[in-house]
């Protein structure tokens, strides 16, 4: 009884003429769970989405028909559906996926829809939208390049081996996966596109909310992208950098949270962030995050955001310190 009070009361708050422009960056759950939050408390949300995926039934459709990966978008979309009948029906529907013994076995319904969409229009953010008219979704889906990029990453100790030594894998599923310590990561080709509409979106929001998710796979390759890291760092939008529950196996395995800070800020030297938010259970040493987050000119934002039942973000409890970092933090310009 006390969340369907939140959630109307948070509802309530972001109205017509009040509510803020907000832009969210990342890619696959973790993206998702910004964005099942945000939606709760904008009428006004842009999802940008990696395109980097090349695993899966996302990968299988990149590599037959040379297309962007959908996997990652369509997510995004079902994220953006709404709490009614309508919404979660279309939303288990684009996430279904097949079991077969054939070829069709682990492909899932909305990635099959948005591509069948791409090559009708020829157009991949025009598709997007139409896919988000049918599925009634609270915002828009983005890619955040034209082009389908590959991940490169030099890890350290990828051979148990040669623990000191340094290699180069590619692939957004084996980084994401990958033994040893990622020192760094790369888009291939080095200088992709950015699609105009998600640098406008950055240009023109009130916020942007950049993760949580994958943090190398995810998270930074946004930043990576000319144009759009251009746009990070001239938009007039205040930036709020969720930080992940927990270190993910493989890529930041045993990261502080203030590591993931470190790395972040190592790829993208220019970027200033105004809010770091953290999960208070996940920060064991609050100075050492303070005085990482103060490098990136932000401050650090503690609330309960997990669910109580495993490892993921509650989309109640991260919409509720969403909207107090809106309100405490100011505003740019009144709310569109």
């Amino acid at each position: 009884m006390i969340r369907t009070r939140t959630v109307r009361r948070l509802r309530r708050s972001s109205g017509s003429g009040s509510t803020p422009k907000v832009v969210a960056l990342g890619g696959g759950h973790g993206l998702s769970a910004s964005l099942a939050a945000l939606r709760r408390i904008t009428q006004d949300l842009t999802a940008v989405v990696t395109v980097a995926d090349d695993g899966g039934s996302s990968g299988r459709l990149r590599s037959e028909l040379g297309v962007l990966p959908p996997g990652d978008l369509r997510k995004a979309l079902a994220a953006l559906c709404g709490d009614d009948e309508w919404g979660q029906t279309w939303s288990r529907v684009i996430q279904h996926r097949f079991t077969s013994k054939g070829e069709m076995h682990g492909h899932a319904v909305g990635n099959l829809l948005i591509v069948a969409l791409w090559e009708q229009l020829g157009d991949p953010v025009a598709a997007l939208e139409w896919v988000g008219r049918l599925l009634g979704a609270h915002g828009r889906v983005l890619p955040m390049s034209a082009v389908p990029l590959e991940l490169e990453a030099t890890v350290r100790g990828h051979d148990p081996a040669r623990p000191d030594e340094t290699d180069t894998v590619r692939g957004q599923a084996t980084v994401a996966l990958t033994p040893g310590e990622v020192q760094e990561v790369r888009l291939l080709p080095h200088d992709p596109p950015a699609v105009p509409e998600a640098v406008q979106a950055v240009l023109d929001a009130d916020w942007v909310v950049l993760g949580p998710g994958s943090w190398f796979s995810s998270v930074i390759p946004h930043l990576l992208v000319p144009e759009l890291a251009e746009a990070l760092t001239e938009t007039r939008a205040r930036r709020v950098l969720t930080l992940n529950l927990a270190p993910q196996p493989g890529e930041t395995e045993g990261f502080s949270p203030q590591r993931h800070l470190e790395v972040l800020a190592r790829h993208a030297p220019k970027l200033t962030i105004d809010v770091v938010l953290a999960d208070e259970a996940a920060v064991p040493d609050r100075v050492s995050l303070d005085e990482a987050a103060e490098r990136l000119g932000a401050s650090v934002e503690l609330a309960k955001v997990a669910a109580p039942d495993g490892p993921r973000h509650d989309p109640e409890l991260l919409a509720a310190a969403y909207d107090r970092i809106f309100r405490m933090h100011g505003r740019i310009g009144p709310w569109r």
